[in-house]
């Protein structure tokens, strides 16, 4: 271990409970929340993010919320910049940071560092989106399969943004995405304790994400997309907007599907982002998992992060 701090990781499928859960910790622990989500980052989307409420985030500050009008665009790399300052701070002050989301690929680039990937051409990209349009995400896929199949059994085909980031960085670069994410930035300088949470059961999930997505719409989630529709300067490319909920209320508000129907597409797209984080977590290293449903789960975390906090200082 060295000297280095401690820092931690809860991780977890959307409606798993790992809000509560560090809200928690931060009662019992010298603890100062950083948010690992990619949609949290921007303002005005608060209900279909789940943002922590005013009365939450008094409790509990979270840092790295609210940071960017939803017209603007974040990169890991911006994340690891940004999380990196708010860690050193909170070590800084005696207190441990403690990481908390859902964004999977945020906490590989905090933990692993950033491979030298290019910067977007909004050029190429165009040009991706066009080609997409004209023969479908499948076909761009498949031209995936024979470019980088390593990367293409990785991401799926109903996944545009990473399908379109793929096929961008070959051709701007040559090289593809497989061969330069293997050379790897400077790792985290922190002895990281990470954990996952999750119900034991996948329909006890499904049932959380069901319940929560009818408790969004009954918050007023329709009216806050309607605001940002409205706005004319948004559109549904933008990955504010490509976030779970608001693509398919935003299909709802332009007239492209029914009521009904965007609430199973959202419930639907929703259950394949936790499914797509879960794989993510299910091949992590050095992984605590944690039960949503045990009651000792708040107490377990708790000692956890306090013994290995002990023995640094030890």
């Amino acid at each position: 271990m060295g000297n280095k701090p401690l820092a931690v990781f809860l991780m977890g499928p959307t409606a798993s409970g790992k809000t509560n859960l560090a809200m928690a910790a931060v009662q019992a622990l010298p603890c100062e929340l950083i948010s690992v989500d990619s949609a949290l980052i921007y303002k005005g989307m608060n209900i279909g993010t789940a943002k922590p409420s005013a009365e939450e985030q008094a409790l509990a500050p979270h840092r790295l919320i609210d940071l960017l009008d939803p017209s603007e665009a974040y990169s890991a790399a911006d994340f690891r910049r940004d999380a990196l300052a708010a860690m050193a701070d909170i070590t800084a002050a005696g207190r441990i940071p403690l990481l908390v989301g859902g964004t999977m690929l945020y906490f590989k680039a905090l933990l692993e560092g950033l491979s030298p990937l290019p910067s977007a051409d909004p050029e190429i990209r165009a040009g991706i989106e066009a080609e997409a349009e004209k023969e479908g995400w499948g076909a761009l896929h498949r031209q995936l399969v024979g470019i980088d199949p390593i990367a293409a059994a990785r991401i799926h085909p109903n996944d545009p943004q990473r399908l379109s980031r793929a096929l961008e960085v070959y051709r701007i670069s040559g090289k593809t995405l497989t061969e330069l994410t293997q050379r790897k930035g400077d790792p985290l300088p922190y002895k990281v304790l990470q954990f996952a949470v999750a119900p034991r059961e996948r329909a006890e999930l499904h049932r959380r994400i069901a319940i929560r997505f009818q408790q969004m719409l009954a918050a007023g989630f329709e009216d806050e997309v309607r605001y940002l529709y409205q706005r004319g300067d948004l559109h549904p490319d933008l990955p504010s907007i490509r976030c779970v909920g608001y693509r398919q209320m935003w299909d709802y508000l332009a007239g492209t599907v029914g009521y009904d129907e965007m609430v199973a597409r959202g419930i639907a797209a929703t259950r394949q982002l936790a499914k797509r984080q879960l794989t993510w977590l299910r091949g992590w290293p050095e992984l605590n998992w944690l039960d949503t449903d045990n009651e000792d789960v708040c107490q377990t975390l708790v000692e956890q992060i306090r013994q290995a906090h002990n023995e640094i200082k030890q």
